[in-house]
């Protein structure tokens, strides 16, 4: 076959993916068909899908077929908030937020407008933060069981300038670093930023497959370990301590860092002690105020072994130089006066009734969350395609995710994340039963 024939077929079947011709989720021929319609050979058909599959705009999946895949995101770059269009109801992104909130910001910007240390939020501050900020962010981690010393903080840019600093602190290009098969998907676009070798641990009962993870570490050289023990998204797990004290033996074995990430750990009550309260030695932990005060903060933290601290410190130098000094100073202000401690709580009760609204308007569904967290995942069919049913909702005016995103491994489950944190009550609650519709729907189909 010409060169330029094969390079039509391409193009003709990439221009139908991109235009929506061919819709999300729609099963293209098989490589025989192919072959068959367009008069080529079989292994010319079989290029074409490899081309297709290269350019992120399909999928292959052994026994079941070629799909066209959601391109709204791209293929392994996690959730993007871009694609919510306005007057669409997002169940792809969490931004929580209460009421009065901004009578609060008000309140907090008065009292700094007429604090005497005014001038010195226009000047440059440490790059890791003013010792006094550090001070009130390591007194909050104290009230979540972790004894803190100031000198081991660093504040940053919310939680995934917290991840990307560590990464660039602590990890090098080629290194081997174990997550979950499913996984924050912030996570993965800066592995893929800083070319790290993602290995993938499966699922088991209320955390990762431990043994998987020993029989890894003692075939690869596993440099870090990214975990979420408390509140995993998506999965919403909590690990028990116990497997909490053998990740950490593991990773002591086997000279692995650990990179804790608590961004959602706020909404567990009375969870195990964290990771960093328990290892503080190997552990790097990494959380922020963007879900449990508002997003547009931006103020997050870091906890560190002192061996890392001045390396993490030029990777903040090197970033952002210094995290803005006006929102840092509200942030402590916050931490300091029991501000956050009462958002959280209320957010945790906000959680708890959304996911009570949940597992009432999908009841039967199988459903996999925590009781109090903002987030659902729901596996669909085994003959489901989850980019066509989030198509389908797009087309309704509501935006979910696919597993996709969060996928590190070769699988990619047929299921969807929905995020429960944006909406109002009543607009959840009508939007789930337009969700249930449509998952019926297109499993008849």
């Amino acid at each position: 076959m010409a060169a330029s024939r094969y390079k039509e077929l391409v193009d003709t079947l990439a221009s139908g993916i991109r235009t929506g011709r061919l819709a999300p989720g729609t099963r293209l021929p098989t490589h025989r068909a192919l072959a068959a319609r367009e008069g080529i050979a079989v292994v010319t058909a079989t290029r074409v899908y490899a081309e297709l599959d290269a350019m992120g705009l399909v999928s292959r999946e052994q026994g079941r077929g070629t799909f066209v895949r959601d391109i709204a995101v791209p293929a392994g770059h996690g959730i993007d908030q871009r694609a919510v269009a306005a007057g669409t109801v997002d169940l792809n992104f969490n931004h929580p937020s209460l009421p009065g909130q901004a009578d609060l910001l008000r309140q907090a910007l008065r009292e700094v407008a007429t604090s005497g240390d005014l001038d010195s939020l226009l000047r440059y501050q440490p790059h890791r933060g003013r010792p006094q900020d550090r001070a009130s962010v390591a007194r909050h981690l104290g009230r979540r069981g972790i004894t803190a010393d100031a000198e081991q903080v660093l504040i940053t840019n919310g939680a995934q300038h917290g991840l990307a600093i560590t990464i660039m602190a602590t990890l090098s290009a080629g290194d081997v670093v174990a997550v979950d098969a499913l996984t924050y998907p912030g996570f993965k676009v800066l592995a893929h930023a800083f070319h790290l070798d993602l290995e993938p641990i499966p699922a088991a009962a209320g955390g990762p497959d431990l043994d998987a993870l020993e029989r890894l570490c003692a075939t690869r050289p596993v440099r870090a370990i990214y975990t979420m023990p408390t509140l995993h998204n998506p999965l919403g797990w909590v690990m028990p301590a116990t497997d909490r004290a053998r990740l950490i033996g593991i990773a002591r074995r086997h000279g692995t860092l650990i990179i804790e990430d608590a961004a959602y750990a706020y909404l567990v009550e009375d969870p195990p002690p964290p990771l960093a309260a328990t290892a503080p030695d190997i552990t790097v932990y990494v959380s922020g105020l963007s879900k449990s005060v508002a997003t547009g903060l931006r103020v997050g933290f870091v906890l560190a072994p002192p061996s890392a601290v001045p390396s993490l410190e030029r990777a903040i130098r090197a970033t952002t130089w210094n995290t803005p000094a006006l929102t840092t100073a509200i942030a402590c202000r916050w931490l300091d006066d029991g501000t956050v401690n009462q958002l959280e709580a209320r957010k945790r009760n906000d959680a708890r009734a959304r996911q009570t609204l949940v597992r009432q308007e999908l009841e039967g569904l199988p459903l996999i969350g925590h009781p109090s967290s903002y987030f659902t995942w729901l596996p669909l069919p085994e003959d489901a395609r989850a980019d066509r049913l989030t198509a389908t909702l797009a087309r309704r005016r509501i935006s979910v995710t696919t597993a996709e995103p969060f996928t590190t491994s070769t699988h990619t489950p047929q299921a969807i994340r929905l995020a429960l944190g944006s909406a109002d009550p009543d607009t959840l609650r009508s939007t789930l039963r337009t969700v249930r519709r449509v998952a019926a729907e297109d499993a008849t189909a």
